[in-house]
């Protein structure tokens, strides 16, 4: 008779993580209260939150093949999932501080067997300029879904975080970051204004209700350094609750005017969340 996994664990941290049966099917990681992934092992090309999906939509809309991506932060890994489905031969990196969240996460959902996803354990700033030489400027994809339980740390939203990325982004490369942010967009808007300065070309993927800053939620960053790359995603991404757009070139300028654009002199971490801004679809 086999140990039945861990559901729960304490993180390096001191926060709780946990996994909980989610009545849409699959697990769903909860840290310090606050849902941050989903994942169901049966069907890894079901996105559950709004901000995956979208983050999703770009992966379809990149030049079809196998993709060299890499996700800073773990979650349930759903996303490193979604692109081994949908593009089979990738070869994937996680880079995840806390190793006892992957542990909890492999023991009630296990990788694929065959997937090329290896994952490295540090911070992930740090851990940018520890990876192998031969991954600079062959990254299709880098997913920046960074959260201390329920908030981003100002050290990986600055100029200085961002430019190691650029590093290794191949030509039609392209970086997503998942920002969480409410009214104001105060945030929001300092991260889009950085992410446009280092990478040359950007937009946003939002609900119009989240770009006017009227409720909690998740904005999605994407940024190129060639402007064919952000252009050519659809303007129209996907059929949800609150459909989303993209916004770029003059649109884009007026969401951001005036917002700083950050270093890690001026950095600070996300807003505390609503624990509303999580919906689940089945």
């Amino acid at each position: 008779m086999t140990d039945k996994p861990a559901l729960e664990t304490r993180l390096s941290s001191g926060l709780r993580a946990e996994m909980r049966h989610s009545s849409y099917g699959g697990w769903q990681l909860v840290v310090d209260g606050t849902p941050q992934s989903h994942v169901d092992v049966e069907r890894p090309q079901h996105l559950a939150y709004e901000y995956s999906r979208r983050i999703g939509y770009v992966v379809d809309a990149l030049p079809g093949g196998p993709l060299t991506a890499l996700h800073l932060g773990a979650g349930a890994m759903s996303l490193a999932r979604y692109i081994n489905a949908k593009r089979p031969g990738s070869r994937q990196q996680v880079l995840e501080l806390e190793p006892a969240l992957v542990e909890l996460v492999r023991g009630v959902a296990p990788l694929p067997k065959g997937a090329s996803v290896r994952v490295r354990y540090g911070d992930a700033r740090e851990t940018l300029g520890r990876l192998p030489n031969g991954l600079r400027g062959t990254v299709d994809l880098v997913i920046v879904d960074i959260f201390a339980g329920s908030k981003t740390p100002g050290h990986v939203t600055s100029v200085e975080f961002y430019s190691l990325i650029r590093e290794l982004l191949a030509p039609q490369g392209l970086v997503v970051t998942n920002i969480a942010d409410g009214k104001g967009l105060v945030f929001a808007r300092g991260q889009l204004a950085t992410m446009q300065h280092v990478f040359g070309h950007a937009g946003a993927i939002a609900d119009a209700g989240l770009l006017k800053g009227k409720r909690f939620g998740n904005i999605i960053g994407v940024a190129g350094t060639q402007f064919e790359v952000v252009d050519g995603l659809p303007p129209e991404l996907g059929h949800e609750l609150f459909p989303s757009k993209l916004v770029r070139g003059d649109e884009l300028s007026r969401l951001i005017a005036g917002a700083p654009v950050i270093t890690d002199a001026n950095a600070i971490g996300s807003p505390d969340p609503d624990k509303r801004v999580f919906q689940v679809r089945s």
